[in-house]
């Protein structure tokens, strides 16, 4: 046993067998410099080399029977990684069966020498508590009481623009998280906002500015500089509360007694973690209100699946917001055929938006960009591929025969596998094609174009066509005069189990961006969909989605994880996790490449900790187990072995 000063170090190692803490001395010169929670530097016997590492705590004595090596360096003269954040990373990989530095590297950004130094050097401005505020459009009291008692709330958003008294116009979502911020920061407890991209952050920091005082709001998102984003994280880890804005990665942001968590949006694909361990921050945030005790709320036009089935089992509280309006949607199914050179628009929506347009803007939401028409077959709407490759059969813009957009290969003597036909129908035209189509169709009219590559953030009240894929469309001044919701069919061709939940959310964001009483018209779509959407009843329809994964046992009724390697090691990892608990099953394998197969196992939430725990420790055998090569053969590829716990690319 050895004599302290121990310092229990994590090395910064994607290597799964260093996923653990690892006991150093530290010597004289850095007694008082090592800290907890600075950045390290240490040596690992394999190989002499230093690696970079986090001192996680500090102890009396080593149970370890021989000589410690020594504490290289202290990199950080402040301490970054603190016990909350570090409780939560921890967590966070065993759930996921990942390693706890993958996490750490999410939740603290790079080290800026000149930040952190003037950081330290700055007199303290946190600026003022605000009043105690009322977060309207729910019924009075109950989300603040919700918030003071810490309690998990599923709220419903309220579906329409809101005028903020210096005149700019935002989201009512964007409202209702900024007064429960609000009064979270009057008790002098900090907030955790996550939202999906920046053009959410841009409306709930406008809103946050007429409540707040600013100085107390902290951003957090990759597009700051990395000095700016390090400066904010100082800010966070400070001893004053603040309200914290940001991405996905903001979920790990330290804060001073944290009283709320709140995700917007939390079905949105770009809250998809795609760096290891690939947690989904809906599940850090459970995790994190669970470790805190802070309230927990998930807003949302639409309800995700996964927090319908957190409702479903009591674990979280559903509070619906008082309705006066809601959209006016309607669908076009049934309606006359398109009107010529209306760009598929149905002879009724025509109408309304060629009135609609003369007052003010009307949105036209479209599946993707670019100008080249997608095509399926006329008679049963399959998908038209490329006979060579498999590849999507378009329209080249100039004109001609269709031809594959992988290949190049001409399509024009294309038959439909399914049912023999050789007529083709455009079924999604690109963004840009669709502006030029309705610039002709409305000479009169401005017509703008939103897309990722060309993101327009707000229009005024003027009168405008705006054309934008989903997920791109802008907040319009008193909202849009009518909405015309188009490629409901190719969107619902997506060969995805969420593709249904994922166009309601689509075109549930939409239509909340429409004036009260604007019309809202969903084309090429019927059925359940259409009429959750008419009904604004997307709850019930979160519900019935719930029941029928339950039936087949998918995700999130269970829990999923990916396993890819080769085929022994994947029938190896599949026994592992099968003997871990009962009730485990595996669907696949199936090919990924050449060497690899993957499967999924599927097991119960109360099984998650053991079968992860059994996947880890399959992971750590295939990285330690060494292979002697053989003379005269080429080096043998490394072995493989990748484990994603809820995966969501898992069709």
């Amino acid at each position: 046993m050895t004599a302290g000063p121990v310092a229990r170090v994590l090395v910064d190692s994607p290597l799964p067998q260093l996923d653990q803490l690892f006991d150093y001395r530290v010597p004289e010169r850095l007694v008082e410099e090592a800290k907890p929670g600075v950045r390290v530097r240490v040596p690992l016997r394999s190989g002499g080399r230093i690696a970079d590492g986090w001192l996680v705590e500090l102890a009396e004595s080593s149970e370890y029977e021989g000589r410690l090596a020594e504490l290289d360096l202290v990199v950080s003269e402040v301490p970054l990684l603190g016990a909350e954040v570090w409780a939560l990373a921890r967590a966070v990989a065993d759930r996921a069966a990942g390693n706890a530095s993958d996490v750490l590297r999410l939740a603290i950004p790079s080290r800026y020498v000149r930040v952190e130094r003037a950081w330290r050097a700055a007199e303290p401005d946190p600026g003022e508590l605000p009043a105690a505020t009322a977060v309207t459009g729910y019924e009075a009291g109950v989300v603040e009481a919700g918030i003071a008692g810490g309690e998990r709330m599923a709220l419903a958003a309220d579906p329409r623009p809101i005028k903020l008294p210096s005149g700019e116009w935002v989201g009512a979502w964007a409202v209702t998280l900024a007064e429960a911020a609000a009064a979270t920061l009057a008790a002098d407890r900090s907030s955790l906002l996550v939202v999906p991209d920046y053009r959410d952050q841009e409306q709930l920091q406008a809103a946050l500015a007429e409540i707040v005082d600013p100085r107390r709001v902290l951003r957090t998102d990759a597009r700051q500089t990395g000095g700016a984003r390090f400066r904010a994280f100082l800010d966070a880890g400070g001893d004053d509360a603040r309200i914290i804005v940001g991405n996905r990665s903001t979920v790990y942001a330290p804060a001073a007694r944290l009283g709320l968590i709140a995700l917007w949006d939390d079905g949105d694909a770009l809250m998809n973690e795609p760096l290891s361990p690939g947690v989904h921050p809906r599940d850090v945030a459970l995790i994190r209100q669970e470790q805190s005790d802070a309230a927990l709320i998930l807003l949302g036009h639409t309800r995700s699946v996964e927090v319908e089935r957190l409702v479903e089992i009591g674990w979280v509280r559903p509070v619906a917001a008082h309705r006066h309006v809601r959209p006016r949607v309607i669908p076009t199914e049934q309606q006359a055929a398109p009107e010529p050179g209306s760009a598929r628009i149905p002879s009724a929506a025509w109408r309304q938006a060629q009135e609609a347009v003369q007052e003010g803007p009307v949105l036209v939401q479209v599946a993707r960009p670019g100008h080249t028409p997608m095509l399926s077959c006329d008679r049963c709407r399959e998908p038209a591929r490329c006979a060579a490759c498999g590849g999507v059969l378009a329209v080249p813009r100039a004109g001609g025969a269709p031809r594959c957009t992988l290949c190049g290969t001409s399509a024009a003597s294309w038959q439909c596998p399914v049912c023999e036909s050789t007529k083709l129908r455009a079924v999604t035209v690109g963004a840009s094609r669709t502006a030029e189509e309705l610039g002709r169709a409305f000479p009169r009219a401005r017509v703008i174009l939103s897309d990722g590559e060309r993101p327009v953030l707000r229009v005024g009240a003027e009168p405008a066509l705006v054309v934008a894929t989903r997920g791109a469309e802008p907040i319009a001044d008193g909202g849009y005069r009518a909405v015309l919701l188009l490629d409901g069919e190719r969107m619902l061709l997506r060969e995805s189990l969420r593709v249904a939940e994922d166009c309601l959310r689509w075109w549930s964001n939409a239509a909340a961006l429409a004036s009260p009483g604007a019309p809202v018209f969903l084309v090429g779509v019927a059925g359940a969909l259409a009429q959750a959407l008419a009904g604004w009843r997307q709850l019930e329809w979160a519900g019935t989605e719930l029941a029928a994964r339950r039936a087949l046992r998918f995700p999130p009724a269970v829990r999923v994880a990916s396993v890819t390697a080769p085929h022994s090691g994947v029938e190896r990892a599949i026994a592992a996790a099968t003997a871990a608990a009962p009730g485990v099953d595996a669907l696949g394998p199936t090919p990924v490449d050449d060497e690899l197969e993957r499967a999924i196992v599927r097991f119960d939430y109360g099984s998650g900790a053991a079968v992860a725990r059994a996947l880890r420790a399959e992971m750590i055998r295939v990285a330690t187990e060494r292979r002697r090569p053989v003379a005269g053969r080429r080096p043998q590829r490394p072995r493989v072995l990748r484990v994603r716990f809820d995966d969501p690319e898992v069709p």
